[in-house]
């Protein structure tokens, strides 16, 4: 799977590209990330890639050209793999990103091509031309989309087979619609505080049953909406 970035700050994602899973899974070829500059293609005299609205309001615009220019050049960069392209744009207006928007986005049919606007965001224009999708991270506004695109491609990678083991995207949050349980390691006790002594019976049936109920104790006391949307009956006290 293969992502091409337009941005205004290339260096924010010097580390994300560098460390840890996202590292491996580009050394092991299963994506490739490529970070484009959108200032590298403003006809601008002055370099500049954004102006003040039309109609007047306050902040900055970044302009139809320099990132209509960086978008040509990173379709066509996709068009030889013939994949879906996909192109998104990082817009507190967008569809809010959950697990199942990740999972779907994760198919390997898939290319992506991802916008990170910045100051009061881009030219509509570009949305309508390029048939634009819109995602958002959440309901409240960052000064670019530049963090916002690290978390999209972070829950997207994460996903595709080989990055991390099976076992793991089995047993964690929203897989199953619950919260996941509470997790315990050494010390066994800490500060008076001692893990749950049916996680050392070796009693594989009892702890699966332990975890499940944990998470959906867990679920009801965070995000009961879960449990309402799952239709989920939380187990009785006693019981």
């Amino acid at each position: 799977m293969r992502f091409i970035v337009l941005t205004l700050f290339k260096e924010m994602f010097d580390a994300f590209v560098s460390t840890s899973i996202i590292k491996r899974a580009i050394d092991k070829n299963i994506v490739s990330i490529e970070i484009l500059d959108i200032r590298n293609f403003t006809k601008d005299k002055h370099k500049r890639v954004d102006f003040p609205p039309y109609g007047g309001g306050s902040g900055m615009i970044i302009s139809a050209q320099p990132l209509g220019d960086a978008l040509d050049y990173a379709i066509n960069s996709l068009e030889k793999y013939q994949k879906e392209i996909r192109i998104i744009y990082m817009s507190p207006r967008g569809k809010v990103l959950n697990y199942d928007l990740s999972k779907k986005l994760s198919q390997d049919n898939y290319n992506y091509i991802i916008i990170c606007g910045h100051y009061e965001g881009i030219d509509e224009r570009i949305i309508e031309e390029y048939n634009v999708e819109e995602i958002s991270i959440g309901d409240y506004v960052l000064t670019g989309g530049e963090l916002a695109c690290q978390v999209l491609m972070d829950s997207i990678i994460r996903l595709i087979p080989g990055v991390i083991t099976e076992d793991s995207l089995k047993e964690e949050s929203h897989t199953n619609g619950l919260l996941e349980y509470p997790q315990y390691t050494k010390p066994y006790e800490f500060k008076g505080r001692k893990v749950p002594d049916i996680l050392l019976s070796g009693h594989h049936k009892m702890i699966a049953d332990y975890r499940k109920e944990e998470s959906v104790r867990i679920t009801q006391k965070f995000r009961p909406d879960l449990i309402q949307k799952n239709k989920i009956i939380p187990k009785k006290e006693g019981k």
